[in-house]
C-alpha cells in the first residue's frame, strides 16, 4: 500500500490539490495519504477535504491527521513538504526593511533580503524533518515544495543522504504561456528547459521540427502581447531566451529592472507583473481566503469536490515509481555533471527521467554563457546560505545577502550589511540563535 506524508498540510488548498492528483492515478486503488501539521485547526480543515476528495473518487484510501510528525513517518513511501516557517509573522519585515535601503520586491520570498531570510528562517525546521525522515523512512522519496527552492533542496542533498528533489510549476507553466503567446496547441510545443529554480533558460522551442523562437520574438515586439509578461519579453528582446516564473519574480533575480525608480515604472505592472511588496501585501489575505473556500467547500460536501488532475510534478512521481510508468519532468536536483558550466555540486532544474530505477536526472551540456552568468551568482547565494546554517556562521548568510544581484545594484556594502542587521534584529525570535548575535561593525566605525 503506498503511503504519502503531506508536511505542511494545513496549507489546504495547495494539500487538496496533492491529493487530489494522487487520486487520480489511473490504477491506484488503495493507500494512505498521512496530513501533517503544527496548526490544528488548518490540519482538521485539510483532513476533511482528503477525506472528501477519498469519498469523491471510490477509491480505499486510508487519510490520517497529526501535528507529530514522528507519529506519521513509519512506513512511508513519499514525503510531500510544503511547510511555511514563520512567514505570516515576518512576510512585511521581508519587504518593508529592505524597501527602507531601496531594495523593491516583488515576491521576495526566494531570493534577495526576502528570500535569504525566509530561508534562514525555514532551514532548521527542514534540516530537522530531514533528519527524522532519514532516521525513521531513509527509502522514502522526498519532494519539496517549499521555497526557497533551490537552497532548501541544496541544504538537504549536501547534510543528508535522502533522494531529495525540489518541485514546481513554473517550467511546464511557463511553456503553456508560450504556446498561448504564439498560438498553437500547447500538445505540439517541444522544448528544452534548464538552468537554477525561477531562472530557468528554453533554449529550444519547436513545433512541428520548426523553431518557433522567432515568432515569439515577433510577437513579443506587438504592445498587447508584450504588456503580458514585460520584464520577461525585454529579457528575450535583449538576451535571446525566454526564462521561467512571472515577470515580477523574474525582476527580482536581475539588476536590471528595480534598481531604480525610474525602470520600475517602465519595466513593472500590477501583480504579479512586477507590483511593489505584491506578496507581503496580499499573501495573508490569501492564506485567510484559502481557508474560507477550504470551509465553503466542506459544508457543501462531496458534490463540490471537483477531481482534476494539475500539472504539479509531485503525482507524476508516484505514478511512475509506482507501476513503472516512465515519464519526464523538471526537477530540482544536485549538479553532478548535469549542466557543465553551472557550479557543480549546486542545485540546477534539468528534466528527470522517472520510471521504476526511481527519479534519473539527465545531462544538460552548457547552458549560453551569458545565461550561464546570471544563474551562478544565486548559486553563490546559495551555497552562502547553506553553509552559514551548516557551519553556523553569520558572516556567509551576510556575504550572500552581499552578492544577491538585487541588492548589490542598489546598496553599499556598508548598506546590504545594515540591512542584514536590521532584518535579523526584527525577526530575531524565529532565526538561529547564532544569527541574531555577533554583529560585526564594518571597519573603521
Amino acid at each position: 500500500m503506498t503511503k504519502i506524508v503531506i508536511l505542511g498540510a494545513g496549507s489546504a488548498v495547495f494539500a487538496q490539490q496533492m491529493v487530489t492528483d494522487v487520486l487520480c492515478i489511473e490504477g491506484l486503488e488503495t493507500g494512505e495519504f498521512a496530513l501533517v501539521d503544527i496548526d490544528p485547526i488548518r490540519l482538521e480543515l485539510a483532513h476533511q477535504l482528503a477525506e472528501l476528495a477519498v469519498q469523491k473518487s471510490g477509491k480505499n484510501f486510508r487519510v490520517t491527521a497529526t501535528t507529530n510528525r514522528l507519529q506519521a513517518l513509519p512506513g512511508t513511501d513519499f514525503v510531500i513538504s510544503c511547510i511555511e516557517v514563520s512567514g505570516l509573522e515576518n512576510v512585511q519585515y521581508d519587504y518593508d526593511i529592505p524597501l527602507k535601503y531601496g531594495v523593491d520586491q516583488c515576491i521576495g520570498d526566494t531570493i534577495g533580503p526576502g528570500g535569504l531570510f525566509k530561508f534562514l528562517r525555514t532551514a532548521p525546521s527542514w534540516l530537522s524533518i530531514l533528519r527524522d525522515i532519514e532516521r525513521i523512512c531513509p527509502k522514502a522519496v522526498v519532494m519539496n515544495y517549499t521555497n526557497p527552492m533551490s537552497a532548501l533542496v541544496l541544504l538537504a542533498t549536501r547534510a543528508t543522504s535522502l533522494q531529495v528533489i525540489g518541485l514546481c510549476h513554473s517550467v511546464q507553466g511557463t511553456a503553456q504561456q508560450i504556446a498561448e503567446y504564439i498560438g498553437v496547441p500547447y500538445q505540439k510545443l517541444r522544448y528544452q528547459c534548464a538552468g537554477i529554480n525561477h531562472l530557468s533558460w528554453f533554449t529550444k522551442l519547436e513545433v512541428d521540427g520548426q523553431d518557433v523562437y522567432p515568432e515569439l520574438i515577433r510577437v513579443a515586439k506587438q504592445k498587447d502581447i508584450y504588456e503580458r509578461d514585460p520584464v520577461r519579453f525585454e529579457m528575450l528582446l535583449h538576451l535571446g531566451a525566454f526564462t521561467t516564473e512571472s515577470s515580477g519574480h523574474v525582476s527580482e533575480y536581475t539588476p536590471y529592472f528595480r534598481k531604480r525608480p525610474d525602470l520600475i515604472q517602465k519595466h513593472t505592472r500590477a501583480g504579479y507583473r512586477g507590483e511593489s511588496g505584491y506578496y507581503a501585501h496580499n499573501w495573508p489575505t490569501w492564506r485567510s481566503d484559502h481557508d474560507r473556500h477550504a470551509r465553503e467547500t466542506i459544508a457543501r460536501g462531496v458534490e463540490a469536490m471537483e477531481l482534476e488532475r494539475s500539472h504539479e510534478f509531485g503525482s507524476q512521481i508516484v505514478e511512475a515509481l509506482t507501476f513503472n510508468r516512465p515519464q519526464v519532468i523538471h526537477g530540482n536536483v544536485r549538479n553532478t555533471g548535469l549542466i557543465d558550466n553551472l557550479s557543480q555540486d549546486g542545485c540546477v532544474e534539468v528534466a528527470c527521467l522517472l520510471d521504476h530505477n526511481g527519479i534519473q536526472p539527465t545531462h544538460f551540456g552548457c547552458l549560453p554563457e551569458h545565461l550561464a552568468a546570471l544563474d551562478r551568482q544565486h548559486m553563490t547565494f546559495h551555497d552562502l546560505a547553506v553553509t552559514s546554517i551548516l557551519e553556523q556562521d553569520r558572516e556567509a548568510a551576510v556575504h550572500a545577502l552581499m552578492l544577491d544581484p538585487l541588492t548589490a545594484a542598489v546598496c553599499s556594502l556598508q548598506e546590504a550589511r545594515s540591512l542584514f542587521d536590521e532584518l535579523a534584529e526584527a525577526q530575531k525570535a524565529y532565526l538561529p540563535r547564532y544569527m541574531a548575535s555577533g554583529a560585526r561593525a564594518a571597519i573603521g566605525d
